[in-house]
């Protein structure tokens, strides 16, 4: 077993995976960039947290084939930080929030992934799709002819190459036919050396400068928490749609912890803290990643591009690396999402749309979710509640009036469950409450049973209750010493 999950994750299809894993990097290197600039840090320190976590998530994570950085969300809760409080507070934030993922996954929490619904996964993906593609409109926007002609150039070669040949993933195609067209040509295009200063050696180990007392816990408390959740909620998320993707189950306790070390070690050198990369993990998986492999070639590739062979990556057209980009917001997209929105059920489509809509508003991802995540609790709590029936039947013979109840009885029924019972309908009958179709799932549903035979006692008629299953049963002992219920 061991043996088949080492060869699964680490010598399976080893050029594919680095060659996927390549793919990824140079889709991280412009939006790392980008979101580094969003938390008001030098795209270095976006940079060596990059490569830190995409090497140590590599061997502590739970879903192989998936990409880490530091972008997303978590630099948009980072940005406040940064800004009243400086670079040190910001990575003693990153260390809190590390620590806690680090205890979300040992408390095995990452079950609560099941509470987030199909269409809630639909809305999170095509809402980031939406994102990446706004990402690249700044250089898209207002360009030259030449800027306009590279990105064609670009995405000519992305989709047309695979026609030919899939030996090497056209991405990479696209970035050397660029690269060497621009410096032979001596093109006068923006490269990456124009989006900021890149890392000219290795990164150091080193303690946030940071006073060790309860006023810097006040400080970076709620900080660590946001970018603790806003990380653990995207990895989480982008983990499921590999899972889809690749039709392979991932441990998702495992990712938690496996992040929460990776984030501890980023803010230890120098990094700032990161999640997962549902646009470049999708790349990789396109292009073939699907173990543990091409995570690890991504960071350390970076690690190299950005240190090593810097002089060379700087004369990378943006051009190439915003076709990429594109290519990956089109491919993140779920277009059958549109097609079928008109024939899932409605509040489905409504979850999906909403998590689209608040996602894109706000730019932030995990606003999005929970937003949907939330509607998707309402929905079903309301369709639930609707299922609810009450049925009054008369027997003139025995004089009796019974009800029978099928359905649930919760917080959200309680009330339809109450205000089917009429005193006046009873008229003086024996009622009977048959609840052997029903089940009572809380104090609310306990107390809405009280109140009804309660209320028959106070005038006089005598209520008893048939069929309550042992659970039930045993939920109203719990709550009230006894039924106080004549039982049949």
């Amino acid at each position: 077993m061991l043996l088949s999950t080492f060869h699964r994750d680490w010598s399976a299809n080893p050029i594919r995976e680095m060659l996927a894993g390549a793919v990824a990097t140079f889709a991280l290197i412009p939006e790392v960039i980008a979101f580094s600039f969003v938390a008001g840090v030098d795209p270095q320190v976006g940079l060596f947290a990059s490569f830190i976590i995409g090497i140590v998530i590599a061997f502590t994570g739970g879903r192989p084939a998936m990409i880490s950085a530091a972008a997303g969300s978590v630099a948009l809760v980072a940005a406040p930080l940064v800004h009243t409080h400086g670079l040190p507070y910001l990575f003693a934030a990153g260390l809190l929030a590390g620590v806690l993922q680090i205890a979300f996954g040992l408390l095995r929490l990452g079950v609560l992934m099941r509470f987030v619904s199909k269409s809630v996964r639909t809305g999170f993906v095509n809402a980031l799709a939406i994102l990446i593609f706004a990402a690249q409109l700044p250089h898209i926007i207002g360009g030259d002819w030449l800027a306009y002609a590279m990105l064609a150039a670009g995405l000519l070669v992305i989709y047309l190459v695979p026609k030919v040949t899939t030996a090497i993933p056209s991405p990479l195609i696209c970035i050397l036919v660029l690269t060497i067209a621009s410096v032979t040509l001596k093109l006068p295009v923006m490269s990456i050396a124009d989006l900021g200063k890149l890392p000219d050696s290795l990164p150091i180990f080193v303690l946030p400068a940071v006073p060790l007392n309860m006023d810097t816990l006040k400080i970076i408390a709620g900080p660590g928490l946001a970018i603790a959740t806003v990380g653990l909620l995207e990895s989480m998320m982008t983990a499921s749609v590999v899972d889809d993707l690749t039709g392979s189950p991932s441990s998702k306790n495992r990712e938690c912890t496996g992040l929460g070390i990776a984030n501890t070690a980023a803010n230890l050198f120098g990094g700032i803290a990161g999640c997962g990369m549902i646009g470049q993990t999708i790349s990789n998986v396109k292009y073939g990643g699907r173990g543990r492999l091409s995570t690890l070639f991504a960071g350390a590739l970076l690690l190299v591009l950005m240190v090593l062979l810097k002089p060379w990556v700087s004369q990378v057209p943006v051009a190439a690396l915003v076709a990429i980009m594109v290519m990956v917001s089109i491919d993140t997209f779920d277009w059958s999402s549109v097609k079928t929105v008109m024939v899932h059920p409605k509040l489905s489509s409504v979850v999906m749309i909403a998590t689209v809509f608040v996602t894109v508003l706000s730019s932030n991802l995990a606003l999005g979710v929970t937003v949907g995540v939330l509607l998707s609790g309402v929905f079903f709590t309301f369709k639930v509640a609707r299922l609810l029936h009450v049925q009054a039947e008369k027997d003139p013979a025995s004089g009796r009036l019974t009800y029978r109840v099928s359905g649930q009885v919760f917080f959200a029924s309680a009330d339809i469950f109450v205000d089917a019972f009429d005193i006046e309908e009873a008229n003086g009958m024996a009622v009977l409450i048959d609840v052997s179709q029903a089940h009572f799932w809380d104090v609310t549903a306990v107390a809405a049973l009280d109140k009804v035979v309660e209320r028959f006692k106070a005038h006089s008629i005598a209520a008893d209750v048939l069929g309550m299953n042992e659970a039930s049963a045993t939920l109203i002992t719990d709550l009230n010493g006894s039924t106080g219920l004549r039982a049949m």
